[in-house]
């Protein structure tokens, strides 16, 4: 290479006899690294290729703004950060946070023929760095967006905490139109991402008939439709592939056809308009989730003293060793409402069957039915943040709310 050139160059090259052109990145191992525009970065090779500046030097141009149709119906995006709500940023060659609805048009144009979309950054973090607040932050921005006119409403969100967040939005908003919580597993700039499809999966959800808080992404490998799952029943099942979310012990309430965005949902969904707009936010913090493993030493639990809520994750049934007990009874006696789930990924917590889940009984423990322990931990948040009388909050734990608990499983008791 013969120039030097600065990161955002447009730049076009000759490599024994192919043209390429592209935006230069960087200059690594005595390669110089150029982002086609298929997304694909390649090894530019001094000694076999001759590279040259095409722009004079000029970094490339901001875009112009993104027209949207008026005629088209009205969705609110709002973002809390993660992979999907991300860009390539062609000066640097990395993937950065989308901020506005012209970022994300212009990442996923196809959105456009879906609707028209205004945006709002709630959070810009790793999914691991949510809290309670942003959870209660989020709440109240998809009510205000409902409350404006929203005809639905789409959340970005890091893979890893998805399922939390949505079961705690489902607790915290009776929402009449779709709330449709969607990620990516992939980032932009790899050619098997999943964040187009996810997210024209998602709006085409969110403009369907649905009614209530929801998680779309992959169904499959494939990129022929996106399953979309109950925002209180839904799990990552897998660290990175593209199908990694699963409904927990029931069928998915919906899916999404990719290309052609035909929204097809099941009989047990949550139709639109089912449910009046009402946003009840607060969250009680001071809960903890526990999982119990062979050998745990009872001040583990004694931990918790101090707090309102814990949940545990027991063996099986919904079991923890014998020298365990004593300390959940002191918690309970000291008023902890503890509430007994199960590791298992099936079935559901039923501790009439042994000695020691008697014993838990005993104590006090509320049975968490089929409850997945993450939202059993929203609930118990919810529920002791909205009701002070132990006997109501034991009760409210015990009843289906937002569809948490099934009656009868898919896969046996």
């Amino acid at each position: 290479m013969s120039e030097a050139f600065s990161t955002g160059d447009i730049v076009a090259a000759s490599c024994r006899g192919h043209p390429v052109e592209g935006i230069y990145i960087t200059d690594r191992d005595g390669m110089a690294v150029v982002k086609l525009g298929s997304g694909y970065n390649i090894g530019v090779d001094p000694a076999t290729c001759t590279l040259v500046r095409k722009n004079g030097g000029t970094a490339v141009p901001a875009p112009p703004a993104v027209e949207q149709d008026e005629s088209l119906p009205g969705f609110a995006i709002i973002s809390t950060g993660g992979t999907i709500a991300s860009k390539i940023d062609y000066r640097t060659g990395a993937v950065t946070s989308q901020f506005t609805a012209d970022d994300i048009l212009r990442a996923i144009p196809g959105l456009s023929s879906i609707g028209r979309y205004r945006a709002e950054v709630l959070a810009t973090i790793l999914s691991e760095n949510m809290t309670p607040a942003i959870w209660q932050d989020l709440a109240r921005a998809i009510h205000a967006a409902i409350r404006d006119g929203a005809r639905g409403v789409i959340v970005t969100h890091g893979t890893d905490t998805m399922a939390y967040s949505a079961s705690a939005v489902s607790y915290m908003l009776d929402t009449p139109v779709p709330v449709v919580f969607v990620g990516s597993q992939r980032s932009a700039d790899r050619p098997s991402s999943d964040n187009i499809m996810n997210a024209m999966c998602a709006a085409a959800a969110a403009g369907s008939d649905l009614g209530e808080v929801a998680v779309a992404m992959h169904a499959t490998t494939n990129d022929d439709y996106c399953a979309l799952h109950r925002g209180t029943r839904v799990r990552k099942m897998h660290t990175s592939r593209r199908d990694a979310f699963q409904s927990h012990d029931m069928a998915p309430i919906g899916r999404v056809d990719f290309p052609s965005l035909q929204v097809r949902l099941a009989d047990g969904a949550v139709r639109r308009g089912a449910s009046a707009l009402a946003l009840r936010d607060r969250l009680e913090e001071r809960c903890g989730l526990l999982a119990f493993y062979p050998g745990m030493a009872a001040e583990i639990v004694r931990a918790y003293e101090g707090y309102r809520g814990l949940v545990i994750a027991g063996t099986g049934l919904g079991h923890i060793s014998t020298g365990c007990i004593g300390a959940v009874r002191d918690l309970i006696d000291a008023g902890t409402t503890v509430v007994m789930t199960s590791q298992c990924l099936h079935g559901r917590v039923c501790d009439r069957v042994y000695d020691t889940g008697r014993d838990l009984l005993a104590a006090g423990v509320v049975e968490g039915e089929d409850m997945l322990p993450e939202a059993a931990l929203t609930k118990l948040m919810w529920v002791l943040g909205n009701e002070s009388d132990p006997e109501e909050v034991r009760r409210l734990m015990a009843t289906d709310l937002k569809g948490e608990i099934v009656r009868r499983s898919a896969h046996g008791l």
